[in-house]
């Protein structure tokens, strides 16, 4: 038994690898753009249709400026790369909703909420721009793709885990699936929630370059994040990097972001 699971998870790796636009990060795929797409659509429209949508107009058209100008610029970097096919996974929307969380996210296929409560920390379409290029890269790197193989993968442990200790006693086998959770938590989940944040910040970083915003400021707003903030997890238990630790990532990726940075 432990042997086949083993060569089924095997398999599954070898079968599954590609590699994140612009990083080279290599990452694990074991669900079909699809399949994921499938699964976020219905999630995405009941968020929609239950927080109400913005009424300032301003705010409202411009994320969707600001949108339009970022995904245009990644769509013709992959077009003129050869990577024309990989548009079909996007249907871009960007929208701004009516709730005071500092907050902006993603879901698979280029479905991007902006929450009011971050305009005061964006201040204009500069900050905007930063936040809404951080959030395109999540799309592009397909992160919640990854997120769910590796949730399949932690599965995959804890059903070897219990086949290891299944002739052991009941108090050995609770302990072992207690330490299991922890050790995947702490070990896997929360370092791999960060990896990809740092990622989307560096792949942001080159995104709204290429729209002709200018990087610098996303150091400008993350700054302005980092004085907004009270309360925040250490890193480790965080899901999120430390905002001093992201700065100063930022700031040495600056220069290769300036590269694709055209006025």
């Amino acid at each position: 038994m432990k042997k086949i699971l083993s060569l089924v998870v095997l398999a599954c790796v070898l079968a599954s690898c590609s590699s994140v636009l612009l990083t080279g990060r290599k990452q694990l795929l074991l669900v079909s753009d699809s399949e994921v797409l499938a699964m976020s659509l219905q999630s995405y429209k009941q968020f929609i249709d239950s927080v109400p949508a913005s009424t300032n107009k301003v705010n409202t058209a411009l994320v969707k400026k600001v949108g339009k100008n970022i995904s245009t610029a990644v769509e013709s970097y992959l077009k003129a790369n050869g990577l024309e096919a990989e548009i079909a996974n996007f249907a871009w929307e960007f929208n701004l909703v009516k709730d005071t969380s500092v907050n902006a996210f993603c879901m698979p296929g280029g479905k991007i909420v902006v929450f009011e409560g971050i305009f005061p920390v964006t201040k204009n379409e500069f900050g905007l721009a930063v936040v809404i290029g951080h959030e395109v890269a999540h799309a592009v790197a397909k992160h919640s793709s990854e997120r769910l193989s590796q949730q399949m993968m932690v599965q995959y442990g804890s059903t070897l885990a219990n086949v290891l200790v299944s002739n052991k006693s009941e108090l050995t086998r609770t302990g072992v699936n207690a330490l299991y959770g922890l050790g995947t938590q702490y070990a896997v989940i929360l370092p791999y929630s960060r990896t990809h944040e740092y990622e989307a910040d560096q792949m942001g970083l080159i995104f709204l370059a290429m729209a002709g915003y200018n990087p610098a400021e996303a150091v400008a707003f993350w700054e302005r994040m980092e004085a907004n903030s009270a309360n925040k997890p250490m890193e480790f238990m965080s899901t999120h990097p430390s905002d001093a630790n992201r700065i100063a990532k930022l700031k040495a990726l600056l220069p290769e972001a300036m590269k694709y940075y055209k006025k």
